[in-house]
């Protein structure tokens, strides 16, 4: 198929210049290469060259939402000593050492990187090993300090004990001094400044919320269009504040009020919330129904899902889809993130991407408002500082699980007599944006509006649009974009109006990854509501 299509292709590039050039050289037109009035309205309307007036994007680039690094608590405890500078060098394709003095390089660098360490105690971590005297004066900080001085069991236990106090609410109010996140805030931006190039590599500004009340993951990644000196005036919002994503949402909008920058937010790992990543009906911080406002307020400020990562996918569930056979693709489903609940069947349906597209479609009826009509991305959730996923060159999820030779039975974490498995994570994943340039604004706007998409790590092309009259000669084009966006809408759009049968029509174009495996399929999941208004 593809031998016959570059023929066709040839066999017309040879026939335009037959046509075209002569004409200027010959005193007469000969018989059968005289141009036609339609021959000249195809080359003057819209222009001759098919390229000029382009306002839509050409090119796909490649990034992470969703790198820790040591100013992070817990990638710091667990032994990541290296900081968002070596996090961008390597994303734009420099070779460096990790944590456990291992050389990294990415075999084709990132296009762009967020570093979103958790706003909770950011560099807090590091500062308490280091044993800064602000904030040993605490007496529960001087005992984490001695801990991390013992080594070992004695370290990991108190890595777990901080982790465990941020979660609880239990954090001593050293750490969270406004003033100490403001230099760490700052100190971070200027190096996100420093290794941002418009054009070449984008160091995007972010920052993790992390959410983890009762265990449950509810954590939330902000992404700002906006450069440092826009976002530095106000630091981080944290759980110390609260743990209610309403109120994250709440402080995304007096940031826009008082800098005149935009924000977007993003959660993830459904998986691990026990039920309460997407509700439908009773809202979890509150225990009260679900209310219009909630609708429209997620809708408003989280455009994004990352549906994939190192602590497993987050597309569906076996039970949740059972004829799909993929659908039991790298499952990760011991509990709560804390593991002091475990799991139980009927949490899955509120917690999976799938199943929440589906339920929108409902919610919408019942709240004026579908609060997950999102798009997705993948990302890693590297506590490594290294955005490195592919399976030759997978460094691990945090520097206890880096190379080594008895890093497959190291655990990556252990709570409540339970643990997680570092050989349990997945080698994955990256978000891939089409956007008009690599800037913070173009991807921003991108990621916005939703025309993005997910994968477990290989870069694989792909365009999607949906509108009324896509035909099947459409998909012959050597330009699926001119008429993918003539027709209809990208990926993350909305089609309005109908055809006569109400039926919608799909394009879609897909380019394997050269260094991957070869395509096997293309798989669109439908789903809708039914007479009764049922999903």
């Amino acid at each position: 198929m593809n031998k016959t299509l570059r023929v066709t292709v040839a066999a017309l590039a040879m026939t335009a210049v037959s046509l075209l050039v002569p004409l200027t050289i010959q005193a007469q037109d000969p018989v059968g290469l005289v141009p036609t009035d339609a021959d000249a309205a195809a080359i003057k309307a819209p222009g001759y060259s098919p390229y000029a007036g382009r306002s839509f994007p050409t090119q796909v680039f490649w990034g992470d939402t969703h790198v820790h690094t040591n100013n992070s608590l817990d990638a710091r405890g667990f032994g990541v000593i290296i900081g968002p500078e070596e996090a961008f060098r390597f994303a734009r394709g420099e070779e460096v050492m990790s944590s456990g003095g291992e050389p990294f390089k990415l075999r084709r660098p990132l296009d762009w990187l967020v570093v979103a360490d958790h706003s909770d105690g950011m560099g807090a971590m590091k500062e308490i090993i280091a044993g800064n005297p602000r904030l040993l004066a605490d007496p529960t900080v001087r005992g984490w300090h001695n801990a991390f001085k013992a080594g070992g069991e004695e370290a990991f236990a108190a890595t777990m004990e901080v982790i465990n106090a941020f979660a609880l609410g239990n954090t001593p109010e050293v750490v969270l001094d406004v003033d100490f996140q403001q230099t760490v805030w700052d100190e971070y931006i200027e190096i996100a400044e420093r290794f941002n190039d418009p054009g070449r590599f984008t160091a995007m500004i972010g920052y993790e919320w992390t959410s983890t009340e009762d265990g449950n993951n509810l954590h939330r990644n902000v992404l700002y269009r906006d450069d440092g000196d826009v976002a530095r005036r106000m630091v981080p919002y944290t759980t110390a504040e609260s743990f209610n994503p309403e109120e994250l949402w709440k402080w995304m909008a007096r940031y826009e009020e008082a800098t005149g920058g935009r924000v977007l937010t993003l959660a993830h790992n459904g998986n691990m919330s026990n039920g309460i990543m997407f509700p439908v009906e009773t809202n979890p911080a509150t225990g009260q129904p679900l209310t219009g406002d909630y609708a429209a307020q997620r809708a408003r400020w989280e455009p994004l899902y990352e549906v994939t990562q190192i602590k497993g996918d987050g597309e569906t569930h076996p039970m949740l889809s059972p004829t799909d056979e993929f659908a039991d693709f790298e499952t990760l489903q011991l509990g709560n993130l804390n593991l002091t609940v475990v799991k139980e069947d009927w949490m899955l349906q509120y917690e999976y991407a799938r199943q929440a597209l589906k339920d929108g479609l409902k919610m919408e009826g019942d709240l004026g408002t579908n609060p997950y009509k999102f798009g997705m991305v993948g990302s890693t959730d590297t506590h490594t500082a290294l955005s490195a996923v592919e399976e030759e060159n997978y460094i691990g999820k945090h520097a206890g699980t880096e190379p080594t030779a008895g890093r497959w039975n190291h655990p990556m974490a252990k709570f409540a007599g339970r643990q997680y498995d570092g050989w349990a994570m997945s080698a994955s994943g990256y978000a891939a944006v089409w956007a008009t340039d690599n800037t913070r604004r173009a991807l921003w706007d991108a990621i916005m509006r939703k025309e993005v998409y997910a994968t477990t790590g290989p870069r694989i092309l792909v365009r999607f649009w949906g509108g009324w009259e896509f035909e099947a000669a459409d998909a012959t084009s050597r330009l699926p974009a001119e008429i993918g966006y003539s027709k209809g809408v990208p990926m993350g759009g909305e089609i309005s109006g109908a055809n006569a049968d109400g039926a919608p029509t799909f394009l879609v174009a897909a380019l394997k990854d050269p260094y991957s495996g070869n395509l096997d399929r293309i798989q669109i999941v439908k789903g809708w509501l039914d007479g009764s208004g049922e999903t």
